[in-house]
Formats: structure tokens, sequence, C-alpha cells
């Protein structure tokens, strides 16, 4: 395995970076640094990328599950489910 650190380095006075060790496989480790090498960036940067990517796509994936729980059905409902039969009843959506 290898290790290496991803140092911290300050864009801005107001967004503060921190030191993280990570520790990867060495065929990850070899992908990391040739994949940076490829976008012009350090593999500290593509990791922060690939975090920040990842964390965004979840954020989204859980406000619209929210807003999906949180919306009224648009079908009027005694409450219960229906059969499979009442649910592929075609007569009665008519």
């Amino acid at each position: 395995m290898t290790r290496f650190s991803c140092y911290t380095v300050f864009v801005s006075p107001t967004r503060r970076l921190r030191n993280v060790t990570v520790t990867l496989e060495e065929d990850v480790a070899q992908w990391a640094r040739i994949e940076a090498a490829r976008r012009d960036t350090s593999v500290s940067r593509l990791l922060g990328a690939l975090l920040r990517e990842r964390m965004s796509g979840q954020d989204a994936y859980e406000q619209a599950m929210r807003r999906a729980l949180g919306r009224q059905p648009f079908l009027r409902s005694d409450g219960r489910y229906l059969t499979r039969e009442e649910a592929h009843d075609r007569a009665r959506t008519r």
C-alpha cells in the first residue's frame, strides 16, 4: 500500500482547507497520479474534486427524495394500497 498526504492550499481567507492523509492501494495511487497529470492538477485537488462531486450528488439525491416524499398523493385514496387487480383494472381508470 502507498501512503501520501493531501496538503493544505489556502485559496481564499474564507475557505479553509484541511490536511488529510489518505492510504491507497498502489494501483489506485498510480491511477490518481496519472489522472491528476492528465487534468493538469495535483492529486490533492483531484481527490477533493471527486469527493465534492460525490457529496453534491448525494445531497441532490436526498433533496429530491425529500421533495418526492413530501408531495401529496395526486389520486384520491382511502389510505389503503390497491390490490394488483385494482391497479391493473383499465376499465376503472376510464
